[in-house]
């Protein structure tokens, strides 16, 4: 793409301060995109915020629990009135939790469910208002293989609330079509990150014997996904799961 082509874009990135969602944001910066992300870790915002300017990019950061309905409701007037408008939002932010069913206490359950279910649905809301009174816009939602197949390392928390946001864009796909606004979700198999990082080398041999194209993805695979599914190379291209998983998971 060229580096411009999203100069006149303004993306919206959920956990956009490190992994997943720092990838994206810088990539989406070179391309020309104002960015504005979101976090609970203020330094690790700045810190890349500080990055993207030096890239000669513009990025506004702003903290707060999506978690919280006031948070959205105050982080999005916030981003409004920075930029104007809000064309793209990619909520990539979630907690994960490693535990058995039994062990689930029902805190928990909910944490997981109100970062990774909650938070996109007030998120998605609250910008759909807006993306519908011009009628355009994009919404790309991160899920993940749990999402469809359980992981025995995983709290079933963590796969019921990412199968949820796999309806969820679909549903907003249905709804909000005729309006002009694309919904599409990437989802994600084993990505590394600091996680991965602690594996031991016999489970991280393990892992990669599951996985055909026997490598782990990287930030960089999914922030080349949502830019596909951000321009408008995927113009025709609504309520789908982009699968990002090497193979491991075949649909």
């Amino acid at each position: 793409m060229n580096s411009d082509s999203f100069k006149d874009k303004i993306v919206l990135i959920t956990g956009g301060g490190q992994g997943i969602g720092k990838g994206m944001a810088l990539t989406l910066a070179k391309e020309g995109a104002s960015l504005a992300i979101i976090g609970r870790n203020l330094t690790a915002l700045e810190e890349t915020q500080k990055e993207i300017r030096n890239l000669g990019g513009e990025c506004h950061c702003f903290q707060g629990d999506i978690s919280e309905e006031q948070a959205c409701q105050e982080i999005v007037g916030k981003v409004v009135d920075t930029y104007g408008r809000i064309d793209v939002l990619i909520n990539n932010a979630g907690i994960m939790k490693r535990e058995s069913t039994l062990d689930t206490s029902n805190d928990d359950w909910r944490s997981v469910i109100d970062v990774n279910l909650n938070g996109v649905f007030y998120l998605s809301k609250l910008v759909l208002a807006g993306m519908k009174e011009r009628k355009a816009g994009n919404i790309i939602n991160i899920t993940s293989a749990n999402g469809v197949t359980p992981h025995p390392n995983a709290a079933p928390s963590y796969g019921a609330s990412k199968a949820a946001v796999t309806y969820l864009t679909r549903h907003f796909a249905m709804e909000f079509a005729g309006d002009g606004i694309r919904v599409n979700a990437i989802q994600c198999g084993p990505i590394e990150s600091k996680m991965t990082d602690q594996w031991s080398d016999g489970y991280r041999q393990k892992s990669l014997g599951n996985i055909p194209l026997a490598r782990l993805g990287t930030a960089q695979d999914v922030a080349a996904a949502a830019l596909f599914l951000a321009s408008e190379e995927s113009a025709f291209i609504t309520g789908t799961s982009l699968n990002l998983s090497g193979g491991k998971l075949m649909q």
